[in-house]
């Protein structure tokens, strides 16, 4: 295991009837955002400002070589990681990252093949169209769903809310993708002249939360609103999710976006918060160290540091409860751990990755 850095801190919940202790395992991480858990037991991390991290089960750092050049930047630099569903086999390993360009700066998404700590025969997979200036909203999370198809979340780029509703471009929209990159047949998209092929849900923000539904096996995500109306959403193919046409939010100082909260046609989220907690991060509970959260959606909260975890009932949700608030760090990730723990990345120059396990549990 892990050394542990910091004494366990031993929580007792009332509203979640659920015991646990949080683990400090790693300390020092420069704005963590992405993270893997590689079948050894080691966790690859990534750090915004373009570092790729290796920690060994016994507490070694060790930095892996051989990633593309990085727009580090604001919001952008290295983000999401996955693993390709047959890792040991293949020891692919995807990430998401900001990519300098002509015009600025876009999502990008490559894979490698992980020998030790380098990576090696890189590919990018995706490349944002258009790029734009800005430091702003690159998205960006990575799934692979049951069927082996990745889905690529991005950003409107903060100044181009309104491309968000257009499908001849990337911005604000969802992706599907085959494992190699290449376009899958019956995307929604394909067929329509002038479309990114790629496109596989329209009218997003900001969407720094995906998940794939243990259940169903279909995609789930959040995004940013703007000044409130963070959502929420059951994502289905083609759907427009409306931004900026509607939103829950309004501008930053006050003033109406779009059109209302709903409209036909668009798709309404499944929770809104009002006023904003940032959301970053997200995770489908199907462990078993903590039965009475299995089937519970977990969503970090930036601005609003804290854990929130939502009871469901199908596509409705039927409870919210706040936890770590004690911490008051802005959460960026979350991990389920193969032991069925929770990991934790909170947001900040000196960065943690923290593990909740029951209080019962030894180590």
């Amino acid at each position: 295991m892990f050394r542990l850095l910091a004494a366990l801190l031993l929580l007792s919940l009332p509203l979640t009837a659920q015991e646990y202790r949080v683990q400090t395992l790693a300390r020092g991480l420069h704005h963590p955002w992405g993270m893997a858990e590689l079948p050894d037991g080691s966790l690859l991390i990534s750090e915004r400002r373009g570092r790729l991290l290796r920690l060994t089960p016994d507490g070694e750092r060790r930095q892996v070589s051989g990633l593309p050049p990085i727009a580090a930047s604001g919001q952008g630099g290295l983000l999401d990681l996955a693993l390709h569903p047959g890792f040991e086999h293949s020891r692919l390993l995807y990430f998401s990252f900001s990519q300098p360009g002509t015009g600025g700066a876009g999502t990008a998404v490559a894979r490698a093949r992980l020998a030790g700590d380098r990576l090696e025969q890189l590919q990018i997979l995706f490349e944002q169209v258009p790029k734009t200036h800005g430091r702003a909203h690159f998205g960006s999370r990575l799934a692979f769903d049951p069927d082996g198809y990745l889905f690529i979340t991005t950003g409107d780029r903060y100044h181009s809310r309104h491309q968000a509703q257009k499908l001849d471009n990337h911005l604000g929209k969802i992706l599907r993708l085959h494992d190699n990159g290449r376009v899958p047949a019956d995307n929604p998209f394909v067929n329509t002249p002038g479309a990114r092929p790629e496109i596989w849900s329209l009218g997003h923000r900001n969407v720094q939360g995906a998940a794939i539904h243990p259940g169903t096996g279909e995609l789930w995500a959040h995004e940013h609103g703007p000044q409130g109306g963070d959502e929420v959403n059951h994502i289905k193919k083609g759907a427009n999710y409306g931004w900026p046409v509607v939103t829950f939010g309004e501008e930053y100082g006050g003033g109406t976006i779009g059109e209302g909260t709903s409209k036909a046609g668009m798709a309404d989220p499944l929770w809104v918060w009002v006023p904003s907690i940032a959301p970053s991060g997200m995770l489908f509970y199907s462990g078993n160290a903590f039965p009475e959260w299995q089937g519970n959606l977990f969503i970090g909260a930036l601005a609003g540091r804290k854990l929130v975890r939502l009871e469901l009932d199908g596509t409705r949700v039927t409870g919210e409860h706040h936890l770590l608030r004690d911490l008051n760090m802005r959460i960026r990730t979350l991990h389920q751990a193969a032991d069925g723990g929770i990991y934790v990345l909170t947001d900040a120059d000196d960065g943690r990755l923290l593990k909740l396990m029951p209080a019962s549990a030894k180590g």
